[in-house]
């Protein structure tokens, strides 16, 4: 193992995680390299990359799960390591992997009783936590069904239930809402809300970027077990998000494009929907707004013209292409 950290500097006292030179091999292949990852307390981190990156290893060695070939891991200020030392701090720890099992033959209620029992939740507690998360994942009307029955997005937040029923002030998410419909994905949004708000530390692995960057205020993006990128959501797009106007006409839109050419801030537009434009713009808002007013004076009946930038979608393929030219 390298060398430890001295416990007084200021970004392991202050990170809920801090990792140094974080490092997984398996036999000759390399699935997390020389990682340095910092998430600070009461956030949602995000966590991208394609399949094979070395997220789920990352996340597995936080949660205890993978030992690290070489490097350290801080939670709150504590080293966590696999052994025996430092129970409490694996006890603060909630791990959602996307593969964990169900037991269908239990139903609601028993299922999560059970994993109380094994956090050691006493009454009258344990009855409250139950009622508590149960509420909280809209699952108190189906307390007494057999798992079984249950839909997926209802299987998959009872899995959440359990994860955070003995209220961890880590929660690891991996792949969370892996082929969930478009419902159950919002339903599962607003729960991680709620948790944050609660002042609850979430990292959060997914391809559904679009929820990321809904609930996320930081992303790191990984890249053959390397984390490349890891920053606030802001400062990603402030970086590397092109901005875009969209204006529509109620016709000519071959003056509203020779009005566009006569733009020094214009640098190219494409047709989108008949008689709207996208248009790439590179000024300030009240340069936008100029721009609005020299097509209203040029006679073009503008119906349309609001600005939008690039999602993290896009943002993600761009850092990807950048990374293999």
């Amino acid at each position: 193992m390298l060398a430890a950290q001295s416990t007084s500097s200021p970004i392991i006292d202050q990170m809920a995680i801090a990792t140094f030179n974080l490092t997984k091999q398996f036999d000759r292949q390399v699935a997390v390299s020389d990682v340095e990852l910092q998430v600070q307390p009461g956030e949602v981190y995000g966590l991208i990359g394609p399949n094979g990156a070395g997220k789920t290893t990352l996340i597995r060695m936080l949660a205890t799960a993978e030992e690290p070939t070489l490097g350290e891991i801080y939670i709150h200020g504590d080293r966590l390591l696999r052994d025996d030392s430092n129970p409490h701090l694996k006890q603060r720890l909630g791990y959602l992997p996307d593969d964990f099992p169900l037991y269908d033959d239990l139903n609601v209620w028993d299922y999560l009783d059970y994993f109380a029992r094994l956090y050691n939740l006493h009454q009258p507690r344990r009855r409250r936590r139950l009622s508590e998360v149960l509420e909280l994942v809209q699952l108190t009307h189906k307390r007494d069904d057999k798992i079984a029955t249950l839909s997926r997005g209802m299987k998959q937040r009872l899995s959440l239930a359990r994860t955070i029923i003995h209220e961890p002030l880590l929660l690891l998410l991996d792949e969370p809402v892996s082929g969930l419909d478009p419902i159950a994905r919002m339903q599962f949004r607003e729960i991680i809300k709620v948790l944050q708000e609660a002042g609850m530390t979430i990292l959060i692995s997914s391809h559904v970027l679009s929820d990321l960057a809904e609930l996320c205020s930081s992303v790191g993006i990984m890249e053959l077990g390397y984390l490349v990128e890891s920053t606030s959501l802001e400062d990603l797009y402030q970086r590397l998000s092109r901005q875009y106007l969209v204006v529509s006409t109620l016709d000519n839109l071959d003056g509203l494009v020779g009005e566009l050419k006569q733009q020094p801030l214009v640098r190219g537009w494409e047709s989108c929907a008949p008689n709207r434009l996208q248009v790439e713009f590179a000024g300030t808002p009240a340069e936008s707004t100029a721009l609005l007013k020299d097509l209203i004076a040029a006679g073009i009946p503008v119906s349309e013209f609001y600005g939008k930038t690039e999602d993290l979608e896009s943002i993600f393929l761009k850092l990807g292409h950048q990374q293999t030219t």
